[in-house]
């Protein structure tokens, strides 16, 4: 199993020099488990990143996409990039997308409802590819001899975290996740999701003195993505979900302060997700 990641930026997407080691991008990650089908984690705007990475291949194949989506949530920097993947351009290209239901409808209308005139020049049924909207069900999807499993994680709104599992391998992506005031409980379905797993893709947008400000906001601190990792009993963390205001020298100083954290000695490697960098899983 390998993970490459596409986008790895929260709230907004990022350009300029300052950006380049880590990537200005929002939330997109591809989860390669061997299959013709990928599987992609949130559409932020680094899913038109992905786009230009797959579709060269498919034309060369010459076959349209096959894929499927897994959205956390339903806020922009994990959505933006929807409209513009563009294998969707393909007549015959198919992805299947699957997210929270919300309070006011399926994802199915509610997605309807924001890509669409005004905000958007067409509708998604528009596209030259299919686009089917679904519901993420309380059992766990499998596809091809990939296993996907959500729960309610806790952040703002409803939010889904994801346990995906292949080959003996196993990823968990929770991009969006409100550290309790404590920074030391832990949702039972969190540690579900995290138990063992070899790779966790964990929210850390904030510092401590970051927290304090915003620690209503729906995110977690460095320190407490350390923890949830150790407590878990994961290999390798992933800090995620950068905050747009950490460059470069900022995230690498986090990075650095992360490996010194109480827990990270449980944790076989921590790092902060650099836009384009692939995890290989299967070693």
């Amino acid at each position: 199993m390998d993970v490459t990641f596409f986008g790895t930026r929260g709230s907004c997407p990022c350009a300029g020099d300052a950006y380049t080691r880590f990537g200005g991008n929002t939330s997109c990650v591809l989860v390669d488990a061997g299959g013709d089908e990928p599987i992609v984690l949130d559409a932020g705007t680094g899913l038109r990143e992905l786009g230009a990475y797959l579709r060269p291949q498919l034309v060369a194949q010459g076959r349209p996409l096959r894929g499927h989506i897994f959205l956390t949530h339903l806020h922009y920097d994990h959505l933006l990039g929807l409209p513009f993947f563009s294998p969707l351009e393909d007549p015959g290209a198919c992805i299947d997308i699957y997210g929270p239901g919300q309070h006011s409808g399926p994802l199915a209308s509610v997605i309807d409802d924001i890509v669409k005139p005004p905000f958007f020049p067409v509708f998604v049924r528009e596209f030259r590819g299919e686009v089917r909207l679904m519901d993420m069900p309380s059992e766990p999807v499998e596809l091809n001899g990939v296993r996907v499993s959500a729960a309610q994680i806790p952040h703002t709104g409803t939010t889904l975290g994801y346990r995906i599992e292949a080959g003996g391998r196993s990823v968990a992506y929770l991009p969006d996740h409100q550290a309790p005031l404590d920074r030391e409980a832990i949702a039972p379905s969190v540690l579900d999701l995290c138990a063992g797993v070899d790779l966790l893709i964990h929210d850390a947008q904030y510092d401590e003195i970051e927290f304090a400000a915003k620690s209503d906001w729906g995110h977690s601190t460095v320190a407490y993505a350390v923890h949830v990792a150790a407590e878990a009993g994961v290999r390798q963390l992933a800090l995620f979900h950068h905050d747009p205001s950490h460059d470069d020298a900022r995230l690498a100083a986090l990075e650095t302060l992360a490996n010194t954290l109480p827990g990270s000695d449980a944790v076989s490697m921590i790092f902060a997700a650099r836009e384009g960098s692939t995890v290989s899983l299967n070693a």
